[in-house]
């Protein structure tokens, strides 16, 4: 029986030897990383090897690294009205792009009648004119954009969006979850105040994130409390195993970005080229921008949940998008912010490589792409 093919690395990834090693060597740790005995001092000196290695990724100090559980913790926690840049003023509102994860469009901390949307074009990357005119529309805000969408994979311009909100006063964060590993990204460059990120999306484990800090940013309040951990900023005895292993993949995903980006935009270029091939297949977002490994997809007349069970059964694990809706198949709400009915939106198919994928992965998803396509769609 030929071995599954694995294009769903945006929902997760597999988790690298390195991340695997360091884990197992914390696991045989026996101290709290908050005592002061030198158990509790070995565990501590893991947390902060892992803490320096992210910070030296994106351009941050170690100090404004905070460990959280997940991607989505680290986005409620970025999302807090009271924040306060060098102008010593707060943001009052907050305006998401409307191609946002669902854990930034809940809006953290912000009252819905304080949460506005930005609107995006019909390739999926936000309209900037939209923003700077909410913005010149009420008290200071915090923007909320993401650095590469989830679905289609379009790079946004956020570093043209930092110098926009600033200039109106306010705070930019930068969902990067998607963009660590696959493109560079420094919160410097990009003029981020806050930045938020995942491990198991870089070959870490799931269930650990962490949110960054522009130096100087003040009046973050944390959502757990409690203990004193992470500065004060999120209480709770870290997770050391897991912060660890979030540090290994860090280092090897940014050593092997480069060599990576390209050989994986390859195969992708190819995987496109099969689809619209095949069937009348179009792909979404594909004239501006992309991360190199995503591709979003769809035919006349395709239904997205049976296309994923179709190539599901041919031993290619794919995704209909976003993976957090507790396994259902539904509408994109990304393609929909694009403008797109609802018939395709119900249609759209994501396939997402890595850095195990192979050209004989890419010929085994346009085979059952065939296959499908012959089936499903003239049936």
């Amino acid at each position: 029986m030929p071995k599954r093919v694995y294009l769903d690395w945006n929902a997760t990834t597999p988790l690298r030897v390195e991340a695997r090693d360091a884990m197992f060597a914390a696991y045989d740790l026996i101290g709290n990383p908050s005592s002061v005995h030198a158990e509790g001092r070995e565990a501590r000196r893991l947390v902060e090897d892992a803490r320096a290695t992210l910070a030296a990724a994106v351009g941050a100090l170690p100090r404004n690294v905070v460990f959280t559980s997940a991607g989505t913790e680290a986005n409620a926690l970025a999302l807090s009205p009271g924040l306060r840049g060098p102008s010593g003023r707060p943001v009052e509102r907050l305006l998401v792009s409307a191609i946002e994860h669902a854990s930034v469009l809940a809006g953290g901390r912000f009252p819905a009648d304080k949460i506005g949307q930005i609107k995006v074009s019909g390739s999926g990357v936000i309209d900037l004119g939209h923003l700077k005119a909410l913005l010149g529309d009420g008290p200071p805000a915090l923007v909320s954009i993401m650095a590469a969408n989830n679905e289609t994979g379009a790079i946004q311009p956020v570093a043209e969006a930092a110098r926009i909100v600033h200039e109106a006063g306010g705070l930019l964060h930068v969902d990067a979850i998607q963009a660590l590993g696959k493109i560079p990204f420094d919160i410097n460059a990009v003029g981020a105040d806050l930045a938020t990120f995942s491990a198991h999306k870089i070959g870490g484990p799931k269930g650990v994130g962490a949110l960054v800090v522009a130096e100087g940013l003040a009046g973050l309040e944390p959502v757990l409390r409690g203990g004193g951990q992470e500065q004060s900023r999120r209480a709770g005895t870290e997770n050391v195993a897991g912060i660890a292993g979030f540090g290994a993949a860090v280092k090897v995903a940014l050593q092997a970005l480069p060599e990576d980006a390209e050989r994986i935009a390859t195969l992708r270029d190819r995987l496109e080229n099969g689809i619209r091939a095949i069937a009348g297949g179009m792909v979404f977002a594909e004239n501006v921008q992309r991360l190199p490994n995503t591709v979003l997809f769809t035919a006349p007349g395709l239904k997205a949940e049976t296309a994923v069970i179709g190539f599901d059964l041919e031993g290619v694990a794919v995704s209909s998008g976003s993976a957090c809706s507790s396994g259902k198949v539904q509408p994109s709400h990304v393609l929909s912010a694009m403008g797109y009915d609802a018939a395709v939106a119900q249609g759209a198919v994501r396939l997402s490589l890595g850095w195990s994928t192979e050209p004989d992965d890419i010929n085994r998803a346009l085979e059952a792409w065939r296959k499908l396509g012959n089936t499903l769609l003239r049936a």
